[in-house]
């Protein structure tokens, strides 16, 4: 019986590109796929940013204040961890521009997706995996993979 009654929510929501979640409260709510690709799209818009203040805008928008970033190189907390992270990228690889390479893949508070970075209109020096972790629309933690580096 009751997979009669919750099948068809599932499918509705799988036909409008939603994910249905429910909170502690018992509440179901939901969050668009698109949603969750603008938000992985505004964290590569962090790592391309190379104003300061602007970059601390999209990390203010993007990440919980709680967040946390572990990469094979890295492991940082919270904003400002983050942020001192991009900054150092920026000034060690000067002119490497992030992008996603496809689709965000999604399901419950996870996505996880494939990036390039390198020069512009050249192939990528390094293609990494990321999963992010979200809590509502902001990321909370990062787990980052590198797939391909120089050397």
């Amino acid at each position: 019986m009751t997979s009669q009654v919750i099948a068809p929510i599932f499918a509705v929501a799988y036909e409008e590109g939603m994910t249905l979640r429910t909170n502690e409260a018992g509440q179901t709510r939901s969050m668009s796929m698109s949603t969750k690709q603008n938000v992985m799209q505004r964290y590569i818009d962090a790592w391309n940013e190379t104003d300061a203040g602007r970059r601390r805008a999209i990390l203010a928008e993007v990440y919980t204040e709680d967040c946390t970033y572990t990469d094979p190189l890295a492991a940082v907390s919270g904003r400002d961890g983050i942020d001192q992270l991009i900054a150092g990228v920026q000034k060690q690889f000067p002119g490497l521009v992030f992008s996603l390479a496809g689709k965000v893949d999604t399901h419950h508070d996870q996505a996880r997706f494939t990036w390039h970075a390198g020069a512009l209109g050249h192939e990528p020096a390094v293609i990494g995996f990321d999963v992010a972790v979200l809590e509502g629309d902001r990321i909370r933690s990062v787990y980052g993979f590198l797939d391909k580096v120089p050397g």
